[in-house]
Order: structure tokens, then C-alpha cells, then sequence
């Protein structure tokens, strides 16, 4: 069955993230190549909606739209409402948030997020939002487990996003656990973005980008994505770009926004969620080509990261 998605287009909305959902989900295809998505956009009054940009967006849909939804995105919008200046909904957004049926997906990206708290659905839950938001999101929703730190949030039926690019690596994320590793990975690649930021990833990087002739660790990364199943250390990484170790595990994380080690096991896990999917090898030599060693060792990495045995994650995702 079509899973359907509805993306809220408020006044004000920034283009860039009311596009991201149709596109991520949009080109979505299972191994029939049929579509795994229907994505519509709605807005309180359908028509015309002024967005942040020089130019206006016609929606066709109402709040009528939300009825049928099986997950509801609302992006950010810059207009200043009753929800950043009171915490509340305005009376016509509530009144169509009620349509939302129980059970329904919510997912918001970046300020978006104001929204979801102001209708309640994220109290006593973890959330996150763009990080200048952070301190106002705070005061107006003290009840909300509010993390400020990371690209996106997944409490199950609510996921928030930091800002803007955070919103792609949720959609990706949603795609990845609705239908796979393979079915992410190739939207990604239509979409020439990273597959795979971990959602705790931290939103403001020192340095995202290296100063002209400052010496980068793209090099180290690169070669350890072709040396993956071999045991790598830091003196390994280190030595790619003829650092120290402490130079170097400084520079990755300015660059990268986590460390070594933990960027490494990410990367495992991904080559072995791709393994599990995409071939008929046996849970050891699954192990060994995405660097675990063990199935001991990537069964544990595989619950902690995904709450599932790789034996489990194989059922679920094998087409």
C-alpha cells in the first residue's frame, strides 16, 4: 500500500524544506520500480501561500488532506504567529491539526518543530529544532526533552529535525528504516547527498569547511570507506594524512562533528545494514567484511544503533 505523506504549507514557508519530503519521497521506488509514497502539500486555506522567497506557491489541497495521511510534515515558516510569540496554535491550525487521525506519523523540520510542541504532541518527549531557535523553543516549551545539539530526533511516531539539510537527512532516515538501507541509498544518490548522518550527529560544526591549503581528512576517510572489513586504529587514519593523533582526532571533529571512532563504527553499521539487505552471506562474513570481526561484536553494535539482531534487520528489509 502507498504510504501517504501531507506537508503543510504555511505563510511564510521557506521553499527549500517545504520541497524536501516530495522530493525524498517522491523518487522512492520498491523492486517493482512502483512508487512507495504519495506526497501532497496542504495548507490551512488552500490557494495562494506567500513563502520567505520572492515568489508565491499554489497549494490545491485543505485540511482535508491530513485525514488520509499516514505521516504529516510540517516545515518552518519565518511568519510570527502565536506559536513563537505564545507557545499556542492559532485557532485554524488546531482546528485542522484535530483531523490528524491517532496513530499518525509527525515529523517536523526545523522550526517546525514550535508547532508540534504548541499542539502538545512533543511534551515529555525527546526534540530538536534549529539551533538559534534552541533557547526560545525552551523557555516557551520547558516540558519538552529538548536536545540542541543533534541533526534529528526519533521518538517513533514524532521526529523532529535541526534546520534545512537536517530535513533531508530525516526524510533519508524515515526512507531507511520504512524500506531499507538500498531504497535510501538510491534516493540519495538521485539527490547527490550523503546517504546516511546519524541523527546525533552535532548541528554547528567548528570548521564544515577546511581554510584554503589547511590540512583536511577527507583523504583518511575516503581510503577507510575501501578498508573497512581490515581493523582500523587511529594511527592508521592518522598517519593518511601525516598528522599526529591528536592533531588529527581534533581536525576530524571539526570537520566531521564526531569522532573517529564513532564515525567509524557508523560506517560499519551502514556497510553491514547494505550486507544484510543486498546479499545471501552469512551473519559471520557479514561481520568481517564491515569490520566487526565477530557476529557477536555486530550484533551488539546493530542493537544498540538499531534495537534489532542482524538476523532480525535481515527479515524486516530483505526484499
Amino acid at each position: 500500500m502507498v504510504h501517504r505523506v501531507a506537508v503543510l504549507a504555511r505563510p511564510g514557508v521557506i521553499p527549500f524544506e517545504l520541497s524536501i519530503p516530495a522530493r525524498i519521497f517522491g523518487i522512492a521506488r520498491g523492486a517493482d520500480r512502483a512508487r512507495l509514497y504519495r506526497v501532497v502539500t496542504w495548507a490551512v486555506e488552500p490557494g495562494t501561500v506567500r513563502t520567505d522567497a520572492d515568489f508565491d506557491v499554489v497549494v490545491r489541497h485543505g485540511p482535508e488532506a491530513v485525514e488520509r495521511a499516514d505521516t504529516v510534515v510540517v516545515p518552518a515558516s519565518y511568519e510570527t504567529t502565536s506559536i513563537s510569540r505564545h507557545g499556542t496554535l492559532p485557532p485554524d491550525l488546531a482546528a485542522a491539526f484535530a483531523r490528524i487521525r491517532p496513530g499518525t506519523r509527525m515529523v517536523s523540520i526545523c522550526t517546525g518543530a514550535f508547532a508540534l510542541a504548541a499542539a502538545g504532541l512533543l511534551d515529555g518527549r525527546p526534540a530538536t529544532t534549529h539551533w538559534s531557535a534552541t533557547d526560545r523553543f525552551g523557555e516557551l516549551f520547558p516540558q519538552v526533552k529538548l536536545d540542541p545539539d543533534v541533526l534529528f530526533t526519533d521518538d517513533g511516531d514524532i521526529l523532529t529535525s535541526a534546520g534545512v539539510a537536517a530535513g533531508i537527512d530525516l526524510c533519508l532516515h524515515i526512507l531507511r528504516s520504512d524500506h531499507g538501507t538500498a531504497v535510501a541509498n538510491h534516493a540519495a544518490r538521485r539527490c547527490v547527498v550523503p546517504p546516511w548522518r546519524d541523527g546525533g550527529q552535532a548541528q554547528f560544526v567548528d570548521r564544515p569547511v577546511p581554510e584554503p591549503a589547511a590540512p583536511s581528512t577527507a583523504d583518511a576517510r575516503d581510503w577507510a570507506l575501501t578498508h573497512l572489513d581490515q581493523p582500523l586504529t587511529l594511527r592508521d587514519l592518522a598517519s593518511r594524512e601525516a598528522m599526529s593523533v591528536r592533531t588529527f582526532t581534533r581536525r576530524f571533529r571539526q570537520e566531521v562533528g564526531l569522532s573517529p571512532g564513532q564515525w567509524l563504527i557508523q560506517q560499519r553499521i551502514d556497510r553491514a545494514r547494505q550486507l544484510l539487505e543486498d546479499s545471501d552471506l552469512a551473519v559471520d562474513e557479514v561481520a568481517r567484511r564491515s569490520g566487526f570481526g565477530t557476529a557477536a561484536s555486530m550484533r551488539q553494535h546493530l542493537r544498540a544503533a538499531l534495537g534489532v539482531s542482524p538476523s532480525g534487520y535481515r527479515r524486516t528489509f530483505r526484499t
